[in-house]
């Protein structure tokens, strides 16, 4: 029986800053937003789709080339994007980790700590939305985000633009890419151009449903499979499709009383409070600590988490219920959420800087 499901957010901004960089999405993003304006993106050299994953799109402006993504790839290395020159990109999301980090809260300029925990950036490509309420429609957009936070970058857009525009390096490297000076559109566009590059579907579970069942995954894997798509578990209801996840937001029964609103920060319904983003399972294995805010340490514990049915709350889904698996069924669970662990994406060298 093939068990393969049916065909990727970062620190959130706080609410005083809402206003703000809301004004800088809509004046350097605009474009980004209208469905018709996106065309098929595809380089075997660098944007290598896996085996049953969709076609790639991109903004109007933003298509891939190679001198994005090196301009893109250069900017994700470079601390020049914190007001202190102290982190970049990568400080929080390490390719070793899958573009994630190891510590509930990541630490940004002044050493303050996040919000929320740093999640993969693996597929990101494939995200309908960003943040983990889903308020920001394009990855172009999404940019700002931590370079505005003040518990990230704590910077300014312009000002970033003005220290590569400093750089003989960057002034080449932007003009080679957009035709352009370093400025906004420069930033926003490259960093996403490298961003939607970091494609990861070539983890023993992708081997095992495209050609090799004999040897791919273990028997525990196989059998974790098999309840992981079963209708006692219900897992892959939420962690569908070949990114495992529906991207819709859901309260899990974390706790009865939440310190962080989830969805309802953007919405102010009720019914969104304590809701946040479904996170893809790629790679998971990589990602601890887990949840919105880091506080489970363990896969183990993660699988525990749902097996008991979690804590009451109002929005608690309705998917939330003691499932009662046995010690031998939760260790084949976490077998096959080991077997999707992405090797040749973690130690791809493309991605390092």
């Amino acid at each position: 029986m093939d068990y393969r499901p049916s065909t990727m957010d970062l620190n959130c901004y706080k609410k005083p800053m809402y206003k703000y960089y809301i004004f800088l999405l809509l004046l350097i993003g605009i474009a980004c937003r209208n469905k018709e304006d996106v065309i098929p993106v595809y380089e075997p050299e660098l944007m290598d789709i896996p085996l049953g994953f969709d076609e790639i799109v991109a903004p109007s402006g933003n298509e891939y080339t190679a001198a994005r993504w090196a301009l893109g790839k250069k900017l994700f290395y470079d601390p020049l994007m914190s007001a202190d020159s102290s982190i970049s990109c990568a400080s929080c999301h390490n390719p070793e980790l899958a573009f994630s980090d190891d510590v509930a809260f990541s630490k940004g300029v002044a050493q303050q700590l996040g919000t929320r925990n740093a999640p993969s950036l693996a597929n990101l490509a494939y995200h309908p939305y960003f943040t983990r309420e889903g308020g920001v429609p394009t990855l172009e957009m999404q940019i700002l985000i931590p370079i505005q936070e003040e518990h990230e970058f704590n910077f300014n857009i312009i000002l970033i633009a003005e220290r590569m525009a400093a750089d003989p390096t960057y002034v080449a490297m932007s003009a080679a890419a957009y035709d352009r000076e370093p400025n906004a559109f420069v930033i926003t566009r490259a960093l996403s151009c490298f961003e939607r590059s970091l494609l990861s579907g070539y983890s023993p579970y992708d081997q095992y449903v495209s050609h090799d069942q004999s040897s791919a995954l273990s028997g525990a894997a196989q059998r974790g499979m098999s309840l992981f798509f079963s209708e006692r578990t219900h897992c892959s209801t939420c962690h569908a499709g070949f990114n495992f996840s529906n991207y819709a937001f859901e309260n899990n029964g974390l706790y009865e009383n939440y310190e962080d609103d989830g969805r309802f920060r953007l919405t102010a319904d009720s019914v969104d409070l304590a809701r946040f983003k479904v996170p893809s399972l790629r790679n998971v294995e990589l990602t601890a600590p887990y949840m919105h805010d880091g506080s489970i340490a363990t896969l183990e514990a993660v699988i525990d988490h749902y097996n008991s049915g979690g804590e009451n709350h109002p929005n608690k889904s309705n998917l939330i219920q003691s499932l009662s698996l046995t010690s031998s069924e939760r260790s084949d669970l976490l077998a096959f959420l080991q077997a999707l662990t992405d090797d040749t994406f973690v130690n791809n060298p493309d991605f390092r800087e």
